[in-house]
């Protein structure tokens, strides 16, 4: 998600599952080639298995900014024909190419020929006055067949005239079996589903009709989710019984980072919703707010925030 799931963000998610498959914030293909790459693109070796997400139409930037994520070691890369953001449609990419399905899978084809790793594609079930059962489908066979590997699907039409992307997040309605129906009629095809899934509870429901789940905002303003990941869905122990290890488990990455010039709010902005609706949960981030953001914050304040949280956050809460 642009702006929020950062590289500090993925280190964080990563301690409270190991098996959850992590997505860089979308970046276009122009950054990627043109820019500060070593910005843009590092990332921590214990994000693994981490994807890449890129934004853009043109096949032959698309296969350079594919092949220059595999080079720095991306596990996936992955395509997004969903994001409704106006700078996204101003700039040829995002959901506005679901309208052309025939560059999108031109695209594909030529990150295919690339890079080694899994090419992926994030769509929506349709844009403004689309029938979502023709636009899906026809997107969906004309990516699989010029050799994506997975589809991501968020069960939700981005309506591009006339809702803001914050509108677009919510307004559309959902419609899950939009994407059950896509996942019959291509059985043979990974189908994973996004969009308004709330919780674990909910992700294993749709796991009875698709191959995976995606998860977005709940992950990112409610993580401690993420500790019933592995113990859920894999039959597997978290990396951490509590949300209080795993934050105390970041504190030596944070000195890494704080020792390379970074602002300790920089990384700590991601956890503010580490303890919602647990006792402190207040106190944790109104320390995290006013100490955190000062010139030369260190990971004392973590500590100390940590330590203002009750008992009650012994164990994850019902994901």
């Amino acid at each position: 998600m642009m702006d929020w799931t950062d590289r500090h963000c993925r280190v964080f998610h990563r301690r409270l599952s190991r098996r959850a498959r992590l997505y860089t914030e979308m970046l276009t293909t122009g950054a990627v080639v043109h820019g500060d790459r070593a910005r843009l693109l590092g990332f921590d070796a214990s994000e693994h298995l981490v994807a890449l997400q890129l934004g853009g139409s043109d096949p032959r930037e698309l296969a350079a900014a594919a092949r220059i994520g595999e080079d720095f070691g991306y596990d996936e890369i992955n395509l997004n024909v969903g994001c409704p953001s106006d700078r996204v449609k101003d700039g040829r990419f995002g959901a506005c190419l679901m309208a052309e399905p025939a560059l999108v899978a031109e695209g594909v084809a030529a990150m295919k020929r690339a890079v080694r790793v899994p090419v992926t594609v994030k769509c929506r079930i349709g844009i403004d006055d689309q029938d979502p059962e023709l636009a899906l489908d026809t997107l969906a066979r004309g990516v699989i067949e010029a050799g994506a590997d997975v589809l991501i699907v968020h069960a939700r039409k981005a309506w591009l005239n006339g809702l803001s992307p914050k509108e677009n997040r919510d307004i559309p309605p959902l419609d899950y079996e939009r994407v059950y129906r896509l996942k019959a009629a291509m059985p043979h095809v990974p189908i994973i589903i996004n969009g308004g899934i709330a919780s674990l509870d909910e992700a294993k429901r749709h796991l009875a009709y698709v191959d995976g789940v995606m998860l977005g905002r709940a992950a990112y303003q409610e993580p401690w989710r993420l500790l019933s990941v592995d113990p859920d869905l894999f039959d597997e122990a978290a990396p951490y019984t509590t949300m209080q290890e795993a934050l105390e488990a970041m504190i030596p990455y944070i000195e890494e980072e704080l020792a390379r010039g970074k602002r300790l709010h920089a990384i700590t902005r991601h956890f503010v919703g580490a303890f919602f609706g647990v006792s402190g949960a207040r106190a944790f981030r109104r320390h995290l707010a006013e100490h955190g953001t000062r010139p030369g914050a260190g990971a004392d304040v973590l500590r100390e925030a940590i330590a203002l949280i009750g008992s009650r956050a012994a164990a994850p809460m019902a994901a």
